[in-house]
């Protein structure tokens, strides 16, 4: 299966008790395939980081069985030892995840030596192409560019591709992009904030939330024809929309908030405790920037 065009990351749907709600979770995956995805995508906003090892598995293995080929499915493996996050990577392999992703560890700061050593291990411990994800945006520490480099000059642009987050997005960019004289295969990976800027440098894709697919669609497909006029007229509400998700918790306060909006969720819920609770004035804020948003994806 191909690994490009847009992989939302999704959105977990949670019972009173903190279990996954697997029908409205099956409701969301048969949405965001209508919606036009091309791929899924298990990640930090799938709110894995609060899920145990066992549950993780159990999610992605849930979330195969409801996809059931039609699209690609990558799952995050990151983890705070190269242990687990091995573990993790062979167990998505045996149950036929397309690809892994992960995070370096982000509760303490590692030696360079170290990440490179944790990631290596990873992508050794699988044959599936592992994403490399940069996500100091929201935790942890930048990764280095000649990492990224020295792991494609090791296993392949194919075996090891990447999500780089780290501000600035766009010059970090062009940074991999010479260091790797063009090899590197590259998701944006802030909601398509940063794809007006990262698309004429060389994506293979993008990495949303799941909660506006159809705006992502839609933009991505825009930049694709080379429609700029209408691709930055459906980003400026998408950028305003994201404005929102200052953290990892905001991110799926907003998200999930949208999901319920339009009747895809039925709760909120998110697995505690939580670091942003929407309030009521963000939420009138949030929803005239998603009207903006469904006015500019349905202009003609």
């Amino acid at each position: 299966m191909n690994l490009t065009g847009v992989f939302n990351v999704l959105q977990t749907p949670l019972t009173e008790t903190d279990e996954i709600d697997e029908p409205v979770f099956a409701r969301e995956i048969e949405w965001l395939l209508e919606c036009g995805i091309d791929g899924a995508v298990l990640a930090m906003v799938s709110e894995v980081l609060r899920f145990s090892a066992e549950d993780r598995r159990k999610q992605w293995q849930l979330v195969l069985k409801l996809i059931n080929g039609r699209i690609p499915v990558v799952a995050s493996v990151g983890a705070e030892s190269t242990y687990i996050a091995t573990s993790l990577a062979k167990w998505a392999e045996i149950d036929g995840a397309a690809a892994v992703m992960a995070t370096p560890p982000s509760a303490f700061a590692t030696l360079s030596n170290e990440i490179r050593d944790y990631y290596v291990a990873i992508i050794e411990s699988v044959k599936i192409p592992v994403i490399v994800q940069d996500a100091s945006n929201y935790l942890g520490q930048p990764l280095d560019i000649s990492l990224y480099v020295d792991l494609i000059d090791k296993y392949g642009a194919e075996r090891v591709q990447f999500k780089p987050e780290a501000k600035p997005v766009k010059e970090r960019l062009e940074m991999l992009r010479d260091a790797s004289n063009g090899r590197a295969l590259v998701f944006e990976g802030q909601g398509g904030v940063d794809l007006l800027d990262t698309f004429p440098i060389g994506i293979v894709g993008t990495m949303p939330g799941a909660e506006v697919p159809w705006a992502l669609v839609a933009l991505f497909k825009a930049l694709k024809e080379g429609n700029w006029d209408r691709a930055r007229s459906i980003h400026a509400p998408l950028a305003k929309l994201i404005s929102y998700q200052t953290t990892l918790d905001a991110y799926v306060a907003v998200e999930k908030y949208l999901l319920v909006k339009q009747g895809i969720f039925t709760s909120e819920r998110q697995r505690g405790p939580v670091g942003f609770i929407l309030s009521s004035e963000s939420k009138i804020e949030i929803d005239a920037a998603f009207d903006a948003l469904k006015n500019a994806v349905s202009a003609k």
